[in-house]
């Protein structure tokens, strides 16, 4: 039984998990298994695999993790022979026959990057942007500002063990003990919330509540309101937030030491390097069509 750390871009993926008629993260890798003769062609998956958890659609990871019976040559690198560019094996464990990697996950932490730039009132510390993610007052002034405050105190309530039934679509296994903590770097806040395991959809409307919070749209009551045993329906529930800012971070095993192939990590940083780049500059192009468009560029008459 050998175990792979997995990291990909789900922008274009229907979730992780495979389903008929669509790409999904599980089927794109049951794919490549198959094209290196580990999974035969009429097989539904490998012997012994299970996969740490779900992501949904649009949802990346970084350490997604999977374990399978595999022959001792199959390395991160030879996996990622047949696997697209936004797919990356980086690491790999032995693990035991008994090994299942959904179950013996002592810890799963996700983040979430809001773009929620700061109200000038907000009373707490915050550290310096880094990189170049402080924007223009003009790039930031379309955006839903946050009292950080607010926001961290709507963390706070909504850490520890619950019952999330109005905070996810599952109907059981809706108790659990997340913790939640945010730091601020330039117009982001960046959501970090770890647990045991997770509801789906959780982490995506824990931050959407507190946005709401932190935003001033909702008072802090509306954490109890969710919290408490009697159903929220209609206008009255929370919707989650976009998927697209989600990273599966980290995913623990107590058991298990995995070791990085460092020439499988080295190409898949320069992989996910040129789609920032490019990402960012889609951006820029982006930016030079709404200021073209604006008042200020032609006089602010009419065209």
């Amino acid at each position: 039984m050998r175990a792979f750390r997995i990291a990909y871009d789900g922008t274009d993926y229907f979730g992780f998990q495979r389903q008929p008629d669509v790409r999904t993260v599980e089927d794109t890798i049951f794919g490549a298994l198959r094209r290196l003769e580990i999974l035969a062609p009429d097989a539904d998956k490998p012997d012994g695999y299970a996969a740490a958890g779900r992501t949904d659609a649009g949802v990346s990871a970084l350490a997604q993790t999977v374990a399978f019976d595999a022959p001792d040559w199959l390395t991160p690198r030879a996996l990622n022979s047949e696997l697209p560019a936004d797919v990356r094996a980086w690491a790999s464990a032995d693990a035991s026959p008994s090994f299942h990697a959904t179950h013996h996950a002592s810890e799963r932490r996700y983040v979430y990057h809001l773009y929620a730039p700061a109200e000038s009132r907000s009373t707490a510390a915050l550290p310096e942007p880094t990189d170049d993610a402080q924007p223009s007052r003009r790039e930031t002034g379309d955006a839903t500002r946050v009292e950080d405050d607010r926001f961290r105190a709507a963390l706070e309530a909504l850490s520890g063990p619950h019952d999330f039934h109005n905070l996810t679509p599952d109907d059981r296994n809706t108790e659990r003990s997340p913790t939640l903590e945010a730091t601020r770097d330039g117009p982001f806040l960046v959501v970090t919330v770890s647990a045991g395991g997770f509801s789906r959809e959780l982490v995506r409307r824990l931050v959407s509540l507190a946005h709401s919070v932190g935003s001033g749209e909702t008072p802090l009551a509306k954490v109890d309101r969710a919290l408490a045993d009697e159903p929220l329906a209609g206008h009255d529930g929370i919707a989650p937030a976009p998927p697209e800012p989600l990273v599966l971070a980290a995913v623990e095993y107590p058991d298990l030491e995995f070791t990085v192939d460092e020439a499988a990590a080295t190409s898949a940083r320069r992989i996910f390097d040129r789609r920032r780049v490019e990402q960012r500059t889609v951006a820029r192009v982006s930016r030079q069509l709404r200021d073209g468009l604006s008042a200020d560029s032609h006089g602010g008459s009419e065209w």
